[in-house]
């Protein structure tokens, strides 16, 4: 197994979405957009999840070159990004945003996939390869923090165009994946496996988990500033959260087989309400904060390793691709962009604190489908 290859490819993915998702935002604030003009452009990134990876995933499928795919995207990601620089209006970035990010968006499920195969039958130990990721985050977030105090906040656009070229480089150093040999049930048709009921109850907690995420993901950078919070600060806490992440991905590859799938994602999904509620209501309070940051550990970390071990498990032999990315689609497509586009509108009409209230009301709905939708089996 190419294990260093691949946590390679997941580091600097990572390292991308450690400069762009907390840092973004400030960028668009500096350019002069509103909250819902800053709430849109990072919808549209969310929402060509809806389209992309299905698009890729269907194409993977059917081809069995799901790394030639990625290779071929992750270039076309970086050239379309580049168009940051020709321009500063809403509708070139509004355009820049769908471009690139339809590319972008089509790697990381296709490499999910071809991590699951190269892993075989120890899936379990995804956590293990996908905790370099959470590590090429930090590191980029918390470098990024401070160059920004010092340098502006236009230096994220060269920084991040550099990132995603070398996606491109470290996406032509892996193999493609094994396919996995068929038995009798992995020739069950689509959308019969989506009729299961515990398929259906999964994709809603997705959905309902990633659209609790919408103001985090989308305004906390801007909330912890007008705290009075600096770049470094802001930097730091997103580093916290992510490296609370990487703890438990260490540990969820003995964890799931202990614990069960079920009961690892009820729990996640109480400890998400609770850190939005800590969030809305003590913003000012650096140690709560703090703790309320390694909460990521749960609403990240143990959420998305039991999701993608579930996924793997209901989508199998050639239905992968597209199972992980109808997992992609539904969650961080369908719920954060509907998330994200929410909390643009709620920060002008009813303020940040309320809007994370919604937001850990939207986490506790996820709670009641998991206890009654999920098997105690899984």
């Amino acid at each position: 197994m190419p294990y260093w290859r691949l946590s390679g490819f997941y580091f600097v993915y990572f390292a991308t979405i450690g400069a762009l998702i907390p840092y973004w935002s400030i960028y668009l604030k500096d350019l002069g957009f509103n909250a819902a003009e800053i709430g849109e452009l990072v919808a549209i990134i969310m929402a060509t999840k809806l389209v992309a990876p299905n698009l890729w995933g269907w194409i993977a499928d059917h081809t069995n070159q799901g790394m030639r795919i990625i290779r071929l995207t992750s270039l076309l990601a970086a050239i379309s990004f580049a168009g940051v620089f020709f321009t500063e209006s809403y509708l070139w970035l509004a355009v820049v945003m769908v471009t690139f990010s339809f590319f972008w968006n089509a790697a990381l499920p296709q490499f999910e996939v071809t991590t699951m195969n190269h892993l075989g039958e120890s899936t379990h130990r995804y956590s293990s390869i996908r905790l370099w990721g959470s590590i090429g985050f930090v590191v980029t977030v918390a470098m990024i923090g401070p160059m920004l105090d010092v340098y502006g906040v236009r230096l994220l656009l060269p920084v991040s165009l550099l990132l995603f070229f070398l996606i491109w480089v470290f996406s032509l150093l892996v193999p493609e994946g094994r396919q996995p040999q068929s038995h009798a049930n992995n020739n069950e048709r689509f959308h019969w496996v989506l009729r299961k009921p515990e398929v259906l109850a999964l994709l809603l907690i997705c959905f309902l988990m990633q659209m609790s995420h919408g103001p985090y993901y989308t305004f906390f950078s801007i909330y912890m500033e007008e705290h009075g919070y600096s770049h470094t600060a802001i930097g730091q806490l997103w580093a916290l959260g992510v490296i609370a992440e990487v703890i438990v991905f260490m540990v969820m590859h003995r964890w799931i087989p202990r614990f069960g799938a079920r009961y690892l994602m009820i729990a996640s999904l109480l400890l998400t309400t609770l850190r939005w509620l800590l969030t809305a209501f003590f913003p000012d309070y650096v140690a709560v904060i703090i703790f309320s940051q390694t909460l990521h550990a749960a609403s990240f970390g143990i959420y998305h390793a039991v999701a993608i071990d579930l996924i793997h498990k209901m989508f199998v032999g050639r239905l992968q691709g597209r199972g992980q990315a109808l997992y992609s689609s539904v969650s961080f497509g369908a719920g954060g962009a509907i998330g994200s586009l929410l909390s643009g509108y709620l920060w002008s009409g009813i303020g940040a604190q309320w809007m994370y209230v919604l937001a850990a009301l939207t986490s506790g709905i996820a709670v009641m489908v998991a206890m009654w939708g999920l098997k105690p089996s899984q």
